[in-house]
C-alpha cells in the first residue's frame, strides 16, 4: 500500500463510523501517523437511515465525505479499500490494495445484520444497515405501490402493500411510524386512485413489548403511539420462515407480504484474523477495560465490534452510536496521553440515555434522571440528532427538510432513482 514512511508511530483505524471518526478528529497527529481504512469514502449517520428508506431524506443528507473530515489533519491518510485479513502477531493489515504494517491498530468496523442462522430470511428479507440498503428499501416500497396500481388481482395488491417489519427496537419502531405517516398523509396525494386501505404495517417483536430495552413506561407509550397511527403490533412472536411472499411465525400467524424488513438484530463484524477464542457474545471481539484485545498491547477494538463485559453490563455494552463515540473519544485521548508518557485509566461508559421517535410529535426519551414522552420528547430527539450529524451543510439540509415536512406533510421527493431488483431477476442468479 502506498503510504509514506514516517518516523512517527503508525496508527491504523479500520472503519470510519462513529468511533473511527471520533478517533480521527481527536488523535494528535503531531505524535502519530494516522491511516484510516474504509470500504466507503463517506461516513453514514445510521440513526436516520430509516428516513432515507421512507423517502423523508435524501442519502446525501446523512452521509459525509471522510476526506473532507480529514483535510485539515496533518500526517493523516485515507485509503478506500476492503480489509481482508489482520495478522496480529506480525502487526500487518492485509487489504485489497496491498499490505500495511502498523504500530497500533484500532478495529472500528461496527456491526452487520444478525439473521440468527435463518437462511430463508437472510436470502429474502430486506435489511437496513447501509445507504445502499435504505435506497433499495425505498425503491422497493415506492415500486410496490406503482405495481399495486396496475394490478387487477386483489390478493397480489394486498401482498404488495402489506409491509412486515421484524424487530421493535428503535429502528423498527421508527420505520413503522414513518411508513404509517406515509400511508396516512403522503401516499393518498401521490396515489389518489389507489385504495390505500389495503396497506398494512405489521411490526413483529420476539419480546413481550416494543422497545424492550427501555422502561415499561416508555414502551407502553410507544405502543400507544403506534396503534394510533394504525400499526399492527405482534409481540411474543418469532419469525420462523420467509419465502414465496409468506411469513411464518412461532404463533401460527401467517402474513402474505412482498416486503419483509429485517430490524431484529445486529452482530459485530470484523476482518479475518481474529481467533475464535477472542470472539464472544454477538460476534464481538472480547477486550479488556482498556479496549485492548487480550494478549496484544497494540491492538484495540471500539464500537459495535467490541465486547467489554462488566458487572453492570454482563452481556457487554449496548451497541449504540453513543457508546462508539465515547470509546472513540477515550482511545484518542488515551493515545495522546501515551505519547506524553502519561498514565491511562480504563474506559468508563457514561450512559446518556436512549430515545426513539414514533412519528410527528410522538417520541419517547429516557435520560439519566428523567423520562419524557410526546411533543417535547420529539423536539428533543430532533435537536440531538441534528447536533450529532457530521457537517454544517448536513445539519442545515436536514433541518430545512424536517421543517418543510412538518408544515406541508410532504416527505421528500419520493424518486425511484435506483429501481430495486429481486435477486431472482439479477442476471446470473437463480
Amino acid at each position: 500500500m502506498n503510504i509514506p514512511n514516517s518516523d512517527l508511530p503508525r496508527v491504523i483505524v479500520i472503519g470510519a463510523g462513529f468511533a473511527g471518526l471520533e478517533i480521527a478528529k481527536n488523535l494528535n497527529t503531531d505524535h502519530y501517523q494516522l491511516v484510516i481504512l474504509d470500504k466507503n469514502n463517506f461516513h453514514t449517520f445510521q440513526p436516520l437511515l430509516y428516513q432515507v428508506a421512507s423517502a423523508g431524506l435524501e442519502p446525501d443528507s446523512i452521509a459525509y465525505p471522510i476526506r473532507k473530515t480529514l483535510r485539515s489533519k496533518k500526517n493523516t491518510f485515507f485509503r478506500l479499500t476492503e480489509v481482508e485479513n489482520i495478522d496480529l502477531k506480525q502487526s500487518i493489515v492485509q487489504t485489497s490494495i496491498g499490505d500495511i504494517s502498523y504500530d497500533k491498530l484500532i478495529i472500528a468496523t461496527g456491526a452487520t445484520n444478525n439473521f440468527f442462522n435463518n437462511h430463508s430470511i437472510e436470502e429474502n428479507a430486506l435489511p437496513m444497515k447501509s445507504v445502499v440498503d435504505a435506497l433499495n428499501l425505498r425503491s422497493k416500497i415506492l415500486g410496490n405501490f406503482e405495481k399495486a396500481l396496475n394490478t387487477m388481482d386483489l390478493s397480489e395488491r394486498e401482498e404488495l402493500t402489506n409491509f412486515v417489519i421484524v424487530g421493535a427496537g428503535p429502528t423498527g419502531v421508527e420505520l413503522a411510524g414513518a411508513l404509517a405517516e406515509l400511508k396516512n398523509k403522503i401516499l393518498p396525494k401521490d396515489f389518489p386512485d389507489l385504495d390505500l386501505r389495503t396497506m398494512q404495517i405489521n411490526l413483529i417483536e420476539a419480546a413481550p413489548r416494543v422497545l424492550s430495552a427501555m422502561s415499561e413506561e416508555s414502551s407502553i407509550k410507544a405502543h400507544k403511539y403506534l396503534k394510533e397511527l394504525g400499526v399492527q403490533i405482534w409481540t411474543d412472536t418469532l419469525v420462523k420462515d420467509y419465502s414465496n411472499n409468506t411469513v411464518e411465525t412461532s404463533t401460527g400467524t401467517v402474513f402474505k407480504s412482498d416486503t419483509l424488513i429485517w430490524a431484529a438484530g445486529v452482530a459485530g463484524t470484523f476482518p479475518n484474523g481474529i481467533h475464535e477464542s477472542e470472539v464472544g457474545r454477538g460476534n464481538r471481539i472480547i477486550v479488556d477495560d482498556f479496549s485492548k484485545i487480550k494478549g496484544y498491547d497494540n491492538a484495540y477494538v471500539v464500537g459495535d465490534a467490541c465486547l467489554i463485559q462488566s458487572e453492570q453490563y454482563p452481556q457487554g455494552l449496548p451497541m449504540l452510536g453513543s457508546v462508539a463515540k465515547q470509546q472513540g473519544n477515550y482511545i484518542s485521548k488515551a493515545f495522546n496521553k501515551m505519547a506524553k508518557k502519561k498514565k491511562v485509566g480504563p474506559f468508563i461508559y457514561n450512559d446518556q440515555g436512549t430515545m426513539a421517535t414514533v412519528g410527528r410529535n410522538k417520541a419517547v426519551v429516557e435520560l439519566t434522571k428523567m423520562k419524557i414522552q410526546g411533543s417535547f420528547a420529539w423536539l428533543m430527539w430532533m435537536v440531538i440528532h441534528l447536533m450529532l450529524l457530521v457537517g454544517f451543510r448536513n445539519r442545515l439540509v436536514v433541518f430545512i427538510n424536517w421543517t418543510w415536512n412538518y408544515f406541508n406533510y410532504n416527505n421528500g421527493l419520493r424518486l425511484i432513482i435506483r429501481p430495486f431488483k429481486e435477486k431472482k431477476d439479477v442476471v446470473g442468479i437463480k
